[in-house]
């Protein structure tokens, strides 16, 4: 489970992405979560993928920018679905909050960026730009994405707080303490049903707080 890369080899060629770098990313991927990112070398990925070193800096870069990439191919995921519906009213906001809520759990909470999240917080100390690639191409993917609705509800009159602070709100009611539970294996991946459950409440409670209970729109 945790050898495959952030994304799946079909999704990586639609990208125009070549096997031979499509492989360098797997053995990389496959390498840091067996001995940690400090402990693996370049030249212990270039023998799992079987390329040269010179192939593996040319098609990839160095590590850090291997690791960059096995995550950025999952935050790219984390961006808002294209079919959201403007949020012009109560029914549209909540529409594209749940739609936005299920995709964010649904990504996140795959195994393989669960791991990544361990190998971040393992590598804290030693190599905490581990954390810095998670959060600028992960969390910050996210964070964006669900500001740009907020965003666009202000725009429509519908809120009137601030657009970041009411995106950590949504984030807030979302999560719970789901991160941490998946962070220490004391809960396992959410199934769907149990996502779009959690995506549902959250809004709901998200437009009690910032519209009310009685407001249609």
């Amino acid at each position: 489970m945790l050898s495959a890369v952030a994304v799946s080899k079909s999704e990586g060629e639609a990208a125009g992405e070549t096997p031979v770098r499509r492989r360098i990313l797997e053995a990389a991927f496959s390498a840091f979560m067996e001995a940690g990112y400090t402990e693996t070398s370049t030249l212990e990925i270039a023998k799992r993928a079987r390329v040269s070193k010179r192939e593996l800096y040319a098609l990839v870069g160095n590590k850090q920018e291997m690791l960059a990439a096995c995550i950025r191919e999952r935050a790219e995921r984390m961006q808002a679905p294209a079919e959201l519906p403007e949020p012009r009213d109560r029914q549209t906001l909540e529409r594209a909050l749940v739609a936005f809520g299920t995709q964010l759990l649904s990504e996140t909470t795959n195994p393989t960026v669960i791991a990544v999240f361990r190998l971040a917080i393992a590598e804290a100390v030693r190599a905490p730009e581990v954390a810095r690639t998670l959060d600028s191409f992960g969390r910050q993917t996210g964070r964006a994405a669900l500001t740009s609705i907020m965003d666009k509800a202000k725009a429509h009159g519908l809120l009137n707080g601030s657009p970041p602070e009411m995106a950590e709100q949504f984030a807030g009611l979302l999560w719970g303490d789901l991160m941490i539970s998946l962070l220490l294996r004391t809960a396992d991946s959410p199934d769907p049903e149990e996502i779009t459950r959690r995506a549902r409440s959250a809004a709901t409670a998200f437009l009690q707080a910032f519209i009310g209970a009685g407001q249609s729109g």
